[in-house]
């Protein structure tokens, strides 16, 4: 698959990732949005590391930069 996530749109996934599991981890009572902030963490940290977003695909967006 083509690469369809630049350097800057990481770093905004990594910082997400990280705000969605502090948010999911620190609330007192468990509940369904719990999981739900869980699956969004991963799903921002699997796109980030593998650098393709299903989306970005769909859509046709594409922020990586490419070099010619």
């Amino acid at each position: 698959m083509t690469k369809n996530v630049g350097n800057t749109d990481k770093i905004i996934r990594y910082v997400l990732a990280v705000v969605a599991l502090y948010f999911a981890y620190t609330c007192a009572v468990a509940s369904p949005w719990n999981y739900l902030l869980y699956v969004v963490a991963l799903i921002m940290v699997v796109t980030a590391v593998t650098g393709v977003c299903p989306l970005f695909s769909l859509f046709g967006i594409n922020t990586c930069k490419i070099k010619k």
